[in-house]
């Protein structure tokens, strides 16, 4: 068994074999590891089969008796259904995963991709916006999208119904990208069902869920951090100060893309949001003119020398039953329902991100903390 420890200064190496792909399936599948203890078990353990094989004892430590990893045979279920559905698992580290997801703090480590694989390399742009947005709002959408479609950038939204709607059929001929909350052939809202077929002759579906999944409300803010995650800039057209959109401009921001903002009048509620951004000091479109010119000093992205993933990086491997050095206690007292941030959690522990990393792996596998988009750490708000 190889063993392999991966750093911060590079991506972990995608797996070549149907074995490995279905180990990395089935750790990430499994009950309680989310991408940031995904990450941190393949770190520590090498590859994600001796992952899969600590897990129990792992689990066993925090005090979770009986616990089971993903069955091998679910894996493969998934993987024999994303291919009949003609779609393909996109790993971290392999040529056609998008550089700017290296970026994030909780970049996938696979997704499902439906569709042409060079939307996913070429300069794009997202737009969202109000659901129930207006004629105007949906009107400006699909201009901009069309605009920026033949500026030769790839328009990237969520296949909502209003914006995101509007945003895909303006951006048919050109390219765009459906980022699906749910699994990969699992359209919603149903009536975009034709609209996604479309989007295939030229752009993708891409979904991180698994293969059938139905969306609930838990899953969209996850899939807006990768909408923003895939972009280089954002656009936000008619957004509600409490909105979904507003969550994806807030990822942006943290991300370090650029927010840009179609204004609205001020007695719209489906403007608050985007007139709140202006005040705060997003850049205000009025034509696809204004964002070509936010964005003329990073049109064009160099080419990378070195990705990498932005992943915990132990200076150490802790060993199966040790004590960790932070106490468990310690982490829940810092911790509430407002989501905190695992660097500045360790920065208030006065701790090293290694010390930490245990007692949070056995935590999130206890279902006492929860990781939120961003990677954001946060009490859980109901027993595990």
């Amino acid at each position: 068994m190889r063993e392999q420890c991966y750093s911060s200064t590079h991506p972990p190496l995608p797996p070549t074999s149907e074995d490995e792909q279905v180990s990395w399936l089935r750790l990430l599948r499994s009950r309680r590891v989310g991408i940031s203890t995904f990450y941190r078990l393949l770190i520590e353990h090498g590859t994600a089969g001796a992952a899969l094989q600590a897990l129990p004892k792992i689990a066993a430590n925090a005090g979770v008796e009986n616990y089971a990893t993903c069955p091998r045979d679910v894996a493969v279920k998934e993987m024999r259904a994303g291919h009949a559905a003609g779609a393909m698992l996109v790993f971290a580290g392999s040529p056609i995963y998008p550089t700017r997801f290296y970026d994030l703090p909780d970049a996938p480590p696979f997704f499902w991709l439906l569709g042409q694989e060079k939307a996913l390399s070429a300069p794009s742009i997202a737009i969202v916006g109000a659901r129930n947005a207006s004629s105007l709002g949906t009107r400006m959408a699909r201009n901009l999208a069309k605009d920026l479609g033949e500026a030769g950038f790839t328009i990237v939204s969520g296949l909502a119904r209003g914006v995101d709607t509007a945003s895909h059929v303006g951006s048919l001929k050109t390219g765009s990208v459906a980022v699906l909350a749910g699994g990969i052939e699992t359209i919603y809202p149903a009536e975009n069902t034709e609209l996604a077929k479309n989007i295939l002759d030229a752009g993708a579906l891409m979904s991180e869920q698994p293969v059938g999944l139905v969306a609930h409300a838990r899953h969209f803010p996850m899939r807006n951090r990768l909408i923003s995650g895939l972009a280089q800039a954002v656009v936000v057209i008619e957004a509600a100060s409490k909105s979904g959109s507003l969550i994806t401009a807030r990822n942006a921001l943290d991300q370090g893309r650029d927010i840009l903002v179609v204004p609205g009048h001020p007695m719209d509620s489906r403007s608050t949001g985007c007139n709140q951004l202006i005040r705060d000091g997003a850049t205000l479109v009025r034509s696809v003119d204004d964002i070509i010119e936010a964005l003329k000093p990073q049109t064009s992205d160099p080419a990378p020398q070195q990705q990498s993933l932005n992943i915990p990086d132990p200076q150490r491997k802790p060993h199966l039953g040790q004590n960790t050095i932070v106490r468990h206690s310690d982490i829940l007292t810092r911790l509430g329902p407002t989501p905190l941030s695992e660097d500045q959690l360790i920065r208030d522990l006065h701790a090293e991100s290694r010390d930490v990393s245990p007692a949070l792996t056995e935590l999130e596998m206890t279902g006492k903390i929860l990781r939120q988009a961003g990677g954001l750490l946060a009490l859980a708000s109901g027993p595990p």
